[in-house]
C-alpha cells in the first residue's frame, strides 16, 4: 500500500465507503478543492485500489468555541506570553476507509500514520493541534485513537469538535 496525495491529473477509481457523502467528496470536491487551495486529500491505494482517503486544511481552536477547563488546559499548554485567544492546527476535512477493507485496522493505522507525518513535515507549517468534526458513528474510532472533545456545546449536533495535541505522538 501506498498514500498518494491527489493531483488534478490524478484518475480516480472506484470507491465506496458505505457513506454517499464522503464518497461523493471524493469524486465530486476534491480536485476542486485542490484547486481552490482549500483542501488537499491523500490517497491510500492498493494495487490502483483505493483502500482510504482523508483531507487535510488549515484551522484553529479558539476560545470562544470552548467552554471552561478545557480551554484552560489548552491554554496552560503555553508559556504565559505565548497564551493567544486562538492557536493553529490542522483539520481533518474527510477521513473513509472503503467497505472492502473494514475490518483491518486500515482507520486506525492510517490515523497513526497521518499524525507521524504531520508531525515530520511541521517545519512547512505551523500547527499544535489536529481537528476534527467526527461523525457521531465516528466519534469511539476517533477517542481510540487518541482524540478528545472540545467542547459539550456540540453534545446534540450530528458531529462532535474533537482535537488531538501533535505533540503527543512520540
Amino acid at each position: 500500500m501506498r498514500l498518494v496525495p491527489l493531483t488534478s491529473d490524478y484518475e480516480l477509481t472506484v470507491f465506496d465507503c458505505g457513506d454517499d457523502q464522503l464518497n461523493n467528496f471524493l469524486y465530486e470536491d476534491a480536485k476542486p478543492s485542490l484547486e481552490l487551495r482549500i483542501a488537499n486529500t491523500f490517497i491510500l491505494e492498493d494495487n490502483g485500489q483505493i483502500v482510504a482517503y482523508f483531507c487535510l486544511l488549515n484551522d484553529k481552536v479558539s476560545k470562544e468555541e470552548i467552554i471552561g477547563s478545557r480551554w484552560k488546559k489548552i491554554k496552560n499548554n503555553f508559556p504565559r506570553d505565548k497564551q493567544f485567544c486562538s492557536y493553529p492546527t490542522v483539520k481533518i476535512g474527510r477521513f473513509a476507509v472503503s467497505k472492502d477493507y473494514r475490518g483491518q485496522n486500515i482507520g486506525t493505522w492510517l490515523v497513526a500514520k497521518l499524525k507521524s507525518l504531520l508531525r515530520e513535515e511541521g517545519s512547512r507549517s505551523a500547527f499544535r493541534y489536529i481537528t476534527v468534526d467526527a461523525y457521531l458513528s465516528a466519534v469511539p474510532f476517533y477517542e481510540k485513537n487518541g482524540f478528545v472533545h472540545l467542547t459539550k456545546k456540540d453534545e446534540d449536533e450530528h458531529t462532535r469538535l474533537m482535537f488531538y495535541d501533535i505533540k503527543e505522538v512520540g
